[in-house]
C-alpha cells in the first residue's frame, strides 16, 4: 500500500507536479514483487525512486503487510499512516519536515532526500485493525478524533472514504482495499 503526493512548487517551472508521483507509484507497484525488495519498504522506495525519470518531487509513504501480521512502513515526508484498533489510534507515523511546510521529499534533483532519509517502523497488526494512509491533505484537514469517528461509525470502507472526502486516502480493512485519490472518480 502506498501514497505519494507530488510537490506543487514544480508548477512554477511549468512541470506537472503529478507526473513524478504517478510514475513513482507505478514503479513501486511494478517492483513490489522484485526479489531484491524482500518485503523491505526501504529497498522498494529506493528502486521505485531510481526508476522514476519524470522531473519533480514527491513525499511518499509505503507499507508492506507480511502474512504473519507484521506491517513494515517506510516514509519520506509528510504523508502518514494511522493504525486503528477497537476505536483507538494505537500507532501513527510522524511527518518529516525540514521546517513548516517544507517536508522531506524524493526528487529528480540530486539535492533532495533518498530512501536513506526515510523513517521506518514495524508494527504488529491484527484482524479487524484499520489502516488509514494519506497525504498531508488528509491529516492537515481531518483530525484524529474525526478519523476515528468516521471509521468507527461506517464499517464499509468505501462509505468511510466518502465521509472523509479527502484526496490521497487509502484505507485497508479486513482484506478490503479502497484507493481514493485526486486522480480517481470523485464521489459526490
Amino acid at each position: 500500500m502506498a501514497v505519494a503526493d507530488g510537490v506543487s512548487g514544480w508548477a512554477e517551472q511549468d512541470v506537472d507536479p503529478s507526473l513524478f508521483s504517478k510514475e513513482l507509484m507505478a514503479n513501486a507497484s511494478r517492483l513490489v514483487d522484485d526479489q531484491e525488495v524482500r518485503y523491505d519498504p526501504g529497498f522498494l522506495i529506493d528502486k521505485a525512486h531510481t526508476a522514476t525519470t519524470s522531473r519533480g518531487s514527491a513525499t511518499i509513504i509505503l507499507a508492506m503487510l507480511e502474512e504473519v501480521g507484521i506491517l513494515k512502513i517506510g516514509n519520506v515526508g509528510d504523508c502518514g499512516l494511522k493504525l486503528l484498533r477497537e476505536g483507538q489510534i494505537i500507532f501513527a507515523t510522524a511527518p518529516q519536515e525540514h521546517y513548516f511546510d517544507c517536508p522531506y521529499q524524493l526528487s529528480s534533483e540530486g539535492s533532495a532526500q533518498t530512501y536513506l532519509d526515510a523513517s521506518f517502523s514495524i508494527v504488529e497488526v491484527q484482524k479487524g485493525d484499520v489502516i488509514v494512509m494519506g497525504s498531508d491533505g488528509l491529516f492537515d484537514n481531518v483530525f484524529d478524533h474525526e478519523i476515528v469517528s468516521i471509521v468507527t461509525k461506517h464499517t464499509d470502507v468505501a462509505e468511510s472514504c466518502m465521509y472523509m472526502y479527502i484526496p490521497s486516502l487509502l484505507i485497508f480493512s479486513k482484506l478490503h482495499v479502497f484507493w481514493y485519490n485526486h486522480y480517481s472518480k470523485v464521489i459526490s
